[in-house]
């Protein structure tokens, strides 16, 4: 009996009715065998889902595609900036050390041309200390003809810029007071080495600095200290080169 129902289930049977040519009608039946969806509708449904998830796994893995497309172009964005950064941070690094090599090595030839310097030998009468040659005269001169002596010799009148080439110079000095290259010529009362440079060290015997305009230090008194006379009066004097 199921196999019947199972039978009939598999197949639709249509009638017609025909009229013959002698005039008689006639019935007919047709015969169609069911596909599967029309057999089980439930099929047809189950089909039509597993298509939209077919479709809907196919936008899925296109979304995912792309958002992976996106995800490796950051990325290289993201490596291209930190690789610029350390061409940058390098270079920057080299220019660093190259600048310092530059120094230290302008500083070598500095100190290679100063020690030359201090071991040329001075002139005849000329005695060294530290990179400089002093020369004291024997000879007593005004100020300003001491200075010229000492240009025509290649020098200027000595500047004492420190406590020890004080002591030298109180020391080659020896017996009375010599002119060094100081002067105070303005109305501000400054004085000046002769190269323009303002005093830093200051030797200056007690009362011996006036407000008068126009003087010029001599070195050293019994104290080796400074004093100031007016230009009329005639010194030895000391040279430095």
């Amino acid at each position: 009996m199921s196999a019947d129902s199972q039978t009939a289930a598999d197949f639709r049977v249509k009638y017609s009715r025909r009229i013959d040519s002698d005039g008689r009608e006639q019935e007919y039946s047709e015969v169609e065998m069911l596909d599967d969806e029309e057999q089980h509708p439930d099929v047809g449904l189950q089909a039509a889902e597993l298509n939209i998830q077919m479709k809907l796994s196919a936008v899925k893995r296109r979304w995912f595609r792309a958002f992976e497309v996106n995800l490796g172009l950051l990325y290289l964005l993201i490596l291209a900036g930190i690789t610029a950064r350390y061409i940058l941070v390098n270079l920057e690094k080299e220019h660093l050390q190259a600048n310092r090599s530059m120094k230290i090595i302008q500083l070598k030839q500095e100190i290679k041309l100063l020690k030359e310097k201090i071991k040329e030998k001075c002139p005849d009468r000329w005695t060294r200390f530290g990179s400089s040659c002093y020369f004291k005269s024997t000879e007593a001169k005004h100020w300003q003809e001491s200075r010229r002596d000492c240009q025509d010799k290649g020098a200027d009148l000595v500047m004492i810029n420190s406590k020890e080439e004080q002591e030298f110079i109180n020391e080659l000095n020896m017996r009375g007071e010599s002119w060094i290259g100081l002067e105070r010529y303005s109305q501000k009362h400054e004085w000046k080495w002769v190269d323009g440079s303002l005093l830093t060290e200051m030797f200056w015997a007690p009362g011996k600095q006036s407000d008068s305009l126009v003087y010029y230090a001599a070195c050293c008194d019994s104290d080796g200290r400074w004093t100031q006379s007016y230009d009329p009066e005639s010194k030895t004097f000391i040279c430095e080169k």
